[in-house]
């Protein structure tokens, strides 16, 4: 998973030149130079936006990007590809999975808040990141506190001739402790951890005119009537600072702030790669608009356009979002889509379909080829395993074979 550097709003650091972009793609996806170059180039004046003034960054507006090629030649992993390179939250979909608004079926807002909720989990590994030795620090004290029941002070004045306990010698026990501690030595001894029950019971609703499921928790509703009810476990020393570390982790990182941060990283640098655009499209001599084609475009459109969608952790903007939309159009055209949905595309790209040769690149020259793949997992049973120049090209010979004389699935096959 990404991990943002602190505030920052997920752009890539530094200033990579469209070329060295593609070259950075170039280690993972074989040919389309083309899609590379048009993607590369957004990706770039993301960055240069980020540095003009706030009233003139607000009217760019990014350049979505139409892929068009048959299924198997990357035009999903250049979108994916781009997104890791730019930390940026990243989701893919699939445009036939959505159907019109009141209709059954998956809402298209719900692509919005699927990125929003990845964008969050993003954030709070970073802010994890970030406070994860206080918070082990903080959890080690409370462990040694323990440990070590806490000593009555001693009275001002002593009658018995009973000799007080230092607090030198009671620091200098709780550090031995902590020395046993960090070495192992106490990881047999068990401790009583107070650990609160936070699960609530939940139910589902529907949201407006929106099909999809929210939880709603019932302590949200009703905050007075649900308390965490507090439970004694027995664990093991290590198990007892993981369970103490976690609970420290909840107690530092601020929820609302990691919203926040979320949320503006999903509306500068977020990116949306739509699949399957040609199946909602639709086709020469059909009569009547379809649940699942027109209007579904009518419904991304707006999205597309820029608009706000409500999502439990606040209200997105979509305005600067970057769409990638891809799809095969071999029983349509992307003039078959709506007009208005075209005009949000203005960047098309067309992939080149792949021969023998390419296949030959793609098992041996990326970074984590197939060949590569099989040999490290042929290395954990303890094989040796080599694959001949000459056996590389019969497969990809084979892979071509079958895709021309079947369905050709390009690099899937």
């Amino acid at each position: 998973m990404p991990i943002y550097l602190p505030e920052s709003t997920g752009v890539i650091t530094g200033s990579l030149t469209p070329r060295q972009i593609v070259a950075e793609l170039d280690k993972y996806v074989v040919r389309q130079h083309q899609a590379k170059r048009a993607v590369a180039i957004a990706l770039r004046n993301r960055m240069r936006r980020q540095k003009l003034p706030p009233d003139l960054a607000e009217e760019v507006a990014p350049k979505n990007i139409l892929m068009i090629g048959p299924t198997g030649v990357g035009k999903t992993e250049v979108a994916r590809r781009l997104a890791r390179l730019a930390q940026s939250p990243f989701i893919k979909v699939e445009a036939s999975k959505f159907t019109e608004v009141g209709y059954v079926g998956r809402d298209v807002e719900s692509m919005v808040r699927v990125l929003v909720e990845l964008s969050v989990d993003m954030v709070r590994e970073e802010r994890l990141i970030e406070i994860r030795e206080k918070a082990r620090a903080n959890a080690e004290e409370r462990l040694l506190d323990l440990l070590l029941p806490p000593v009555p002070p001693p009275p001002a004045t002593t009658t018995t001739g009973d000799v007080p306990i230092e607090p030198e010698s009671i620091s200098s026990t709780r550090e031995k402790f902590r020395a046993q501690l960090r070495d192992g030595r106490l990881d047999k001894r068990v401790v009583d951890v107070e650990a609160t029950d936070s699960s609530m019971p939940s139910f589902e609703i529907i949201a407006g005119s929106s099909t999809e499921d929210i939880d709603v928790k019932m302590k949200d509703m009703l905050p007075g009537l649900f308390q965490g009810r507090n439970r004694k476990r027995r664990l093991r020393v290590p198990e007892a600072i993981e369970h103490l570390v976690r609970e420290e982790e909840q107690k530092l990182v601020d929820i609302e702030s990691v919203s926040r941060l979320a949320i503006e990283r999903v509306e500068q640098a977020g990116i949306i790669f739509v699949d399957e655009i040609d199946k909602i499209a639709g086709r020469e001599g059909a009569q009547g608009p379809d649940v699942s084609r027109e209007g579904v475009q009518r419904d991304i459109l707006p999205i597309v356009e820029g608009t706000n969608v409500n999502t439990k952790h606040g209200m997105v903007r979509t305005d600067h979002i970057l769409f990638i939309a891809a799809g095969a159009f071999h029983l349509c055209k992307p003039s078959d889509l709506i007009p208005e949905l075209q005009g949000r595309f203005p960047i098309r790209v067309e992939l080149e379909a792949l021969e023998t040769n390419d296949f030959v690149r793609i098992l041996t020259e990326p970074k984590g080829a197939l060949v590569t793949q099989y040999r490290g997992l042929m290395a954990t049973e303890g094989l040796d395993v080599s694959f001949t120049d000459e056996a590389v090209r019969r497969i990809a010979e084979y892979a071509s074979l079958v895709n021309d004389r079947t369905e050709n699935i390009g690099a899937r096959r």
